[in-house]
């Protein structure tokens, strides 16, 4: 069993592209620049914009964060994104959620330029992934790909099950392990909450992507020997021990299922890692995608 280092990856990942930044800056070119806007003070969307904007200033890019009471009305904060995405000098923007219940995530992400859309969210965006074609693919599932390659594992011909079909993780993810590229080229079963048989489903499978949200949901009777195990899974459970007084759980019992597996990713300092990561390298691509230096 070899655990898959998220952050060991994500770090690789950060050095590079703070490289490729301090490439461009020497020869007098500007930076790649990140815009996000923060609506409210929900805990864990502040925590995971901090880290964005750390992980910015890490690599060398730039950063802008907009933050908005919850009460800005939902016309306020669409003029706001078409003001960004008349900026010249922003290159990625992203809105995090969640929103408050009157304004619209879809009509907000409808609002994002796809030409700027780094989180991979507009439909745009989605259905360039569908087809093929060139694009932003959302952090997470780019951050699973980007694992699955930094580890050399061998997709081509593999049977892939993925528990979840959400849009954000789940179902592009499914997409992705499909299509005739590498990492690809497997035969992807995607199960739900309506799925009968997930249990023999997983026997079957070569690489198990677990991201429904249930901590330890897959166990060690759901694994067969020598598979890859990605665990996306990242749920808050209480735990006195800890001085935050919880701690972070997969949707894998990881200490059962470990010992059954080639490759598997723990939580946390798995896939978590690289969602940011992911999002970095999406940020440099629309600077090139918009600069072409």
């Amino acid at each position: 069993m070899q655990k898959i280092d998220g952050r060991l990856v994500s770090q690789a990942v950060r050095d590079d592209l703070a490289q490729k930044v301090k490439e461009l800056t020497d020869k007098g070119m500007r930076a790649p620049h990140l815009a996000a806007i923060l609506v409210g003070n929900d805990g864990g969307s502040e925590t995971y914009v901090a880290a964005k904007v750390k992980d910015c200033e890490e690599i060398g890019f730039g950063s802008t964060l907009q933050r908005f009471p919850s009460s800005i009305q939902e016309n306020e904060l669409l003029a706001e994104i078409r003001r960004m995405n008349k900026d010249s000098e922003i290159d990625g923007i992203i809105v995090q959620l969640p929103l408050p219940k009157h304004i619209s995530p879809d009509k907000v992400i409808d609002t994002i330029d796809p030409a700027k859309d780094v989180d991979g969210f507009h439909p745009e965006s989605v259905g360039r992934m569908v087809g093929g074609l060139p694009t932003f693919i959302s952090a997470t599932p780019f951050g699973i790909l980007m694992l699955l390659e930094h580890y050399k594992i061998e997709t081509k011909g593999k049977h892939a099950v993925v528990i979840g079909r959400s849009g954000i993780v789940g179902t592009p993810v499914s997409i992705l392990l499909s299509r005739n590229t590498y990492p690809g080229n497997c035969t992807v079963t995607l199960c739900h909450s309506a799925t009968p048989n997930i249990k023999e489903l997983c026997l079957q499978a070569d690489i198990v992507v677990a991201a429904l949200g249930k901590p330890g949901f897959v166990t060690a009777e759901m694994v067969k020997p020598g598979a890859i195990v990605i665990d996306v899974g990242t749920t808050r459970v209480s735990d006195p021990s800890k001085k935050s007084g919880f701690s972070l759980k997969g949707d894998v019992d990881f200490d059962n299922v470990a010992p059954h597996t080639s490759y598997i990713t723990p939580v946390p300092g798995g896939v978590g890692p690289m969602t940011r990561a992911a999002l970095m390298k999406n940020t440099y691509l629309a600077y090139l995608g918009r600069t072409k230096p």
